[in-house]
């Protein structure tokens, strides 16, 4: 547009639209620079750099090398409120072929949320324009609501540039803006794209380091521990007929999400740009499955929509549309079957870590343990395995207790054996061989009772010989037997047993020794081990009642002393 042969620009407004779509919506940093990135991606930028500078005044930079603008275009586009530029161009795709985000034509209001005066500098085919927009100018009217037009002061019009293409916008008098902090603006730059490998953001702060944003960074600080790829890890038996277009990455973090990191939910996208925060798509967000998932969809379907489902801040979605209703149904079964995917994950992962720190295979372990005993641990291994909030520290101290009360084969450690028949007959009882445990029991009871004698007999004869005195009518005449497994042993006022009390115990030790003998050790002369093994007549019952009988013995065997005659 040109008026005596000058070159002008102009935009056509009215005050409020700048206030209400300008100032209102966009009063923190991270959204107005994301909607200038957003430009520099669809201007087929393969690079843009934000440029924050407070050592001489608040200002900040944005410049990329996208196809810039000529200077017909700054006004029939740029400065063209509200225009829709998919319609006017008629293509969902710019020159270079990338998705175009940009569609309201109001992103560019969203400078005046944060700054006062914003200058443009585009250059198009070597040639560069600039012009400058104050705020000030434009509310110079005092009727807001007035249709008026603005002209933004010419800085440079169509002047030889070695630089081919490209836009640069600068923005200063920055309000409402605390210190500046590239980090910070970069994890939030971060949650608002999707960045594509062929478009590299950077930023940096005066005069340090450039950084590289990269889609990662906005999970940087998350330790994660599940993840699904969206939809090839997604077995969800439900009809919705976008279900394949949906793609994206999920991820359950290994701790639950802070809110302070505002990335509690999934994000959803369309074109590569945030259009949705993170939310849940329920009401119903009570499991602790919510505090740990987080992650983004890609939905560009919507932006094909015939109605326009985007809110105007591109920070949320239209869910009364029926279109999104039925998204929203579909994103919520999604979400149900994630949980409990998720708890069957999380357990085999939990239970990985368990077994690592503490050594117990716990499968292993569960093996030998008998079923009604299985059954009731089910809860209990659920807890350590599963419980989301019990610590891991917790939950091996917990499995280490567990495995000493219950070790594999319980019933036979809970016997509480005397330590040379444990050691020796185990490994019979884990092989079922339950007669030859008791057997090799007995036989190594009869050569403890050798050992500790001073006779030559052996079986039942040594038996008799040391527990049993001999056998004369008339009691008086009787010897005491070779040893005493009672004459250690006082009343607890320091007073011996009576002769008969101690001849009696022994008497019945040798006994009970005799009939372990002949039960176990006996038959052996008549039928093979073989046999008496796998006939039943032995069960593991059997083994066990033996065992703690013969058990008893070795340890009376312990205390038993020679008597002195």
């Amino acid at each position: 547009m040109t008026e005596n042969n000058a070159p002008k620009l102009q935009m056509t407004f009215t005050p409020n639209t700048i206030e209400h779509l300008g100032i209102r919506m966009y009063s923190t940093l991270p959204p107005v620079v994301a909607e200038l990135i957003a430009n520099s991606q669809d201007a087929d930028a393969t690079e843009a750099h934000i440029h924050l500078k407070d050592n001489g005044g608040k200002e900040i930079i944005v410049s990329d090398n996208g196809h810039g603008m000529s200077f017909i275009e700054i006004n029939e586009k740029f400065l063209r409120i509200g225009r829709n530029r998919r319609n006017d161009e008629g293509s969902q795709t710019s020159p270079g072929g990338r998705k175009v985000i940009g569609k309201k034509g109001l992103g560019k209001l969203s400078f005046f949320g944060i700054a006062h005066e914003i200058e443009v500098q585009t250059t198009q085919n070597n040639k560069r324009n600039s012009f400058l927009m104050k705020w000030n100018d434009i509310l110079s009217d005092d009727d807001k609501n007035r249709q008026r037009d603005y002209s933004p002061a010419i800085l440079e019009h169509n002047v030889v540039s070695d630089i081919e293409k490209g836009t640069v916008v600068i923005l200063r008098n920055i309000q409402r803006v605390s210190d500046f902090n590239a980090d910070s603006l970069a994890d939030n730059l971060s949650k608002f794209f999707i960045i594509d490998p062929d478009f590299n953001i950077y930023i940096k702060h005066n005069d340090e380091k450039e950084i590289l944003i990269e889609n990662e960074r906005k999970y940087l600080n998350l330790i994660k521990e599940v993840e699904w790829n969206v939809p090839d890890d997604i077995d969800l038996e439900v009809e919705y007929e976008k279900q394949a277009e949906i793609k994206g990455h999920l991820i359950a973090a290994e701790k639950p999400i802070p809110p302070s990191t505002n990335m509690k939910g999934v994000t959803l996208f369309s074109r590569k740009k945030l259009v949705n925060l993170p939310e849940y798509f329920s009401d119903s967000t009570s499991s602790h499955f919510f505090t740990y998932l987080t992650g983004w969809l890609e939905i560009d379907f919507i932006d094909d929509l015939g109605e326009d489902v985007i809110g105007t801040n591109r920070q949320s979605l239209n869910w009364e549309h029926p279109e999104m209703t039925g998204l929203r149904k579909y994103l919520q079964k999604m979400l149900r079957w994630l949980e409990v995917d998720w708890r069957a994950k999380r357990a085999k992962i939990k239970q990985k870590k368990l077994e690592d720190k503490t050594g117990i295979k716990i499968s292993e372990w569960r093996e030998h343990i008998p079923k009604n005993i299985n059954d009731n641990l089910d809860s209990i291994i659920n807890v350590l395995t599963k419980d989301a909030e019990l610590a891991d520290e917790k939950a091996a101290s917990s499995l280490k207790g567990l495995l000493k009360i219950i070790k594999p084969y319980p019933y036979f450690h809970w016997q509480n054996l005397h330590p040379t028949l444990h050691l020796l007959t185990f490994p019979y009882y884990k092989n079922k061989d339950y007669y030859a445990a008791v057997t090799q029991g007995v036989i190594k009871y009869i050569r403890e009772i050798q050992a500790k004698s001073s006779t030559i007999l052996t079986d039942i004869d040594l038996i008799k010989h040391v527990f049993s005195p001999d056998q004369q009518p008339n009691p008086a005449h009787r010897v005491s037997s070779e040893l005493s497994v009672v004459k250690k042993f006082k009343r607890p006022n320091g007073t011996e047993f009576e002769a008969l009390t101690k001849r009696s115990i022994t008497n019945g030790h040798g006994l009970l020794a005799r009939a372990m003998w002949s039960a176990f050790r006996s038959p052996l002369s008549h039928e093979s081990a073989a046999d008496l093994c796998d006939s039943g007549l032995y069960t593991e019952q059997d083994c066990l009642d033996a065992l703690s009988l013969l058990s008893h013995l070795f340890r009376r065997l312990d205390d038993a002393v020679k008597n002195d005659n």
